[in-house]
C-alpha cells in the first residue's frame, strides 16, 4: 500500500524542535514516552467513566466535555508521534501495514 494515509513528517520535527527548546529531549526515552502515552490514555478515558453508552457519543459536543475531549485526543496523538519518532517507527508505513493484516484477519462480512 502505498497511499500516504497519515503524514507525520511536519508534527515530528515540530516535536522534536519543542522538545529542544525546553531540554526534554533526555527525559524522552521510549520508556518515559511510553508511559506518558498511557497516563494521556488514561485521561481521555476517565472522561468517559461513569457515562452510559448513549451519552459516551455526545462527550465531543457537550459544553461541558468537548474542549476537554479535544486536548486528550491531542495529547494522545502528541505522545504517540513522539514516540514513533524516538523510535524511528514510520507511522504511516507501520499503519498502512496493520491496515493490511486487519483487512487479511477480518474479512468483509458477505452481502
Amino acid at each position: 500500500m502505498n497511499t500516504k494515509l497519515i503524514d507525520t513528517q511536519a508534527l515530528e520535527a515540530a516535536l522534536e524542535d519543542f522538545a529542544n527548546a525546553r531540554n526534554w529531549r533526555v527525559h524522552h526515552s521510549p520508556k518515559n514516552l511510553a508511559m506518558a502515552l498511557t497516563g494521556e490514555v488514561g485521561e481521555l478515558v476517565e472522561i468517559f467513566q461513569w457515562r452510559s453508552e448513549q451519552e459516551s457519543w455526545q462527550v465531543a459536543q457537550l459544553p461541558e466535555t468537548a474542549e476537554h475531549v479535544r486536548q486528550e485526543l491531542a495529547d494522545v496523538a502528541l505522545y504517540l508521534v513522539r514516540l514513533a519518532s524516538v523510535l524511528g517507527v514510520d507511522l504511516n508505513a507501520a499503519i498502512a501495514d496493520k491496515m493490511v493484516l486487519n483487512a487479511q484477519k477480518y474479512p468483509p462480512l458477505p452481502s
